[in-house]
Parts: C-alpha cells; structure tokens; sequence
C-alpha cells in the first residue's frame, strides 16, 4: 500500500481501543466488505479539532473521526449530527464522503465516533506540489473549480435533502455573532488579545440575514480532495462539522479568513494554511466577484467588511478553543501551543482592516 500523505503514527494522548472499533464496525457498518483481520491505523496531522484516523486494510482504506479529549465547547464535536448531516447530503452533493456507520456507544472506543470511507486523492497544504504538474493556468482553473464547487453546494435543495431542521429561521447573523463573542471570552485566556474592539464592531455592523442555504462554514482548500488524474477537478469536501443551514455569504466570509494572497503581509502569509498565495490563484476581491456573479448576488463594501472581519474573528475562536486546552493542559500535543500566535495574528488583522477601511463606509 502506498502511504496516504498526513498519516503518521497515533499520538500516544489519542490513541483508541482498535479491536474494539474494528470488531463494531464489520458487526454494524452498512459495508463491511474488505474489513476482516486487524487493520494498520495512523492518525491524520491535519486539522486540531475533531480526531482524524486512517484504518486501512489491505484492499480498503476507512476513516474514523471521534471528538478530543478535555473540555469542549457546548455543541461542539457532534459526531452523530456530523454524520447524520453527510448521510442524507449523499444524492444531492456527490462529493460527501460516504458513512459507513455511527457510534453513540461510548463504552467502544471511550467516546462516540462515526465511520466513513476514505475519497482518494491529493488534498493541498501549504503549497501546491511540484509533482501535480500544474502551470499558472492550470492553478487558476483548479481555484475557480472549487469556487464553484461552493456555488453548488449553496444550491443544494435542503428540503430534498432532507436537512431543513438545521434552519433555526431568522436572525442567523445575528446568533453567530453573539455565539462566537460569547466562545472567545469562555475561552480566554490571560495571554492573548481579548478581542473586544472588533466584538463590538461586528455586533454594531450586522447585515440582514440573505436567504438561507447550506453552508460548509469550513470551505477551504485542505478540505478539498482532487482528482488523482485531474489535479484541477475536486472530488470530495471533507470536514462537515460545522456545516449548516444559514447565511451564505458568512460561509464566503469564512472562506476569505483563509485565502492568503501573495500580496499580504509576511506575517500573515507565513500563517497560510492553504496555498492561495501561488500564482495562478484568484485574489479576494475575484473570489468574491465569481461566487456573487454565479449566484446572482450582490454586497456593499460595508458588508463585504463585515463577511471578512467575522471571519477572521470566527476563526480566531476556533484557534482560542483550540489553543485553550494546551493552555491548561488538556493536550500536550505541541502544534496546539502555536495557535497562541494564531489568534494574536487574528486580532492584528481584523484591527487593521477596520483601520483602513472602515472609516470609509
């Protein structure tokens, strides 16, 4: 078997009852074809919020995803609600993975856990690899590709696909707004900004809520599988844990929190995630222009202001949480200490576009 890039050993803090999973899912998964005997297991580097394994068999690869260990966030880590999402998004976005199975037995693996199959295919880190083979125009056409990869799944039919309930109806603005300032102060800690300022901009600039769809609220690039054979054509989108049914354009808004341009401050291209920056790629301002185009939307500046600052904001809660368990020693896993830096970035950042631009709208 050749090794599936990311996947090194189990953190010792990570690691799980393998027979016991194993010998669950041939007695449960819905295709248990391929899965006898005990599996090889490494557990995927990406990624610092739900816990990622690769089980794999000699003619079959598996994933399982299972929440950390320590101190949650309410609502956090839904295994069931994560898998449940991806299972009844099956006929209406082939490019779910497919659920193999969930487990709300704790008494299995010491935590609920669900189980997919594995979409093969590159997923993109910091750089885009040599070995792709991808010229500056081949980069741009992979880049549009998975914008409107977004643009399909923003047109999902939710009634058909059954995932309505996720709507709680009006005022989603609103309720992220408040609900993410209320997870960055639980999870404050005395050694990084408290972000109040832009906590206050956000709550005094709300737009409308835009008429609902399915989100992603994690669309980025290593969420992305592309095509073993076409580099440029996205196959599957991974990491639906926080995906739901609101505002669109807070899901673009989200997006653009990690779309790193060339053009930035070194500061904030070194702590790229995702390999925006390489020639080729669309900058912000032609993201936004081919999303609105596709969908037949328009936003102010002051708006589009607005979807950017909240997501930047947004993600630095998710490294704040992150980072609050190293802080207090629910993790001893080191990349975690680095999100320290990550949410300080993050405050710099929205502070200095509201410098810049705010006072123009």
């Amino acid at each position: 078997m050749t090794d599936v890039p990311g996947a090194g050993p189990v953190r010792d803090e990570d690691a799980f009852d393998v027979p016991a999973a194993t010998e669950w899912l041939r007695e449960n998964a819905s295709d248990a074809s391929g899965l006898d005997g005990d599996p090889e297991v490494r557990q995927f580097a990406g990624g610092a919020s739900n816990l990622t394994y690769l089980l794999r068999w000699p003619t079959r690869d598996v994933v399982l995803r299972r929440p950390p260990g320590g101190t949650k966030a309410k609502g956090a880590h839904d295994m069931r609600r994560e898998h449940d999402l991806q299972a009844g998004l099956a006929t209406a976005f082939p490019l779910v993975p497919r659920m193999l199975g969930y487990c709300g037995d704790e008494s299995v693996v010491g935590s609920e856990f669900y189980v997919m199959d594995r979409i093969p295919g590159t997923i993109l880190r910091k750089d885009v690899p040599e070995s792709l083979g991808l010229d500056t125009d081949g980069v741009r056409t992979l880049c549009e590709n998975a914008v409107d990869v977004l643009v399909a799944l923003h047109d999902v039919d939710v009634d058909a696909a059954g995932l309505r309930p996720l709507d709680r109806g009006d005022g989603y603005v609103e309720r992220q707004v408040g609900g993410w300032a209320g997870r960055m102060r639980r999870a404050h800690t005395p050694d990084v900004p408290d972000h109040e300022a832009t906590m206050a901009w956000l709550e005094a600039h709300r737009p409308a809520d835009r008429p609902h769809v399915l989100i992603h609220n994690d669309f980025r690039f290593d969420n992305l599988v592309l095509d073993p054979a076409d580099p440029t054509r996205v196959v599957g989108v991974l990491d639906w844990e926080l995906a739901t049914v609101g505002d669109p354009l807070m899901d673009l808004g989200s997006s653009l929190a990690y779309w790193v341009q060339a053009d930035d401050d070194p500061s904030f291209v070194a702590l790229r995630l995702q390999p925006t920056h390489t020639p080729g790629m669309l900058t912000r301002d032609e993201l936004v222009a081919r999303y609105c185009a596709a969908r037949g939307v328009e936003v102010t500046p002051r708006d589009l202001l607005f979807y950017e600052v909240f997501g930047l904001f947004r993600l630095a809660g998710i490294a704040q949480q992150i980072y609050y368990r190293f802080h207090h020693g629910q993790t001893t896993n080191p990349a975690y200490g680095a999100f320290r830096d990550v949410v300080a970035h993050l405050d710099q950042r929205c502070t200095r576009l509201l410098a810049e631009r705010g006072a123009d709208l």
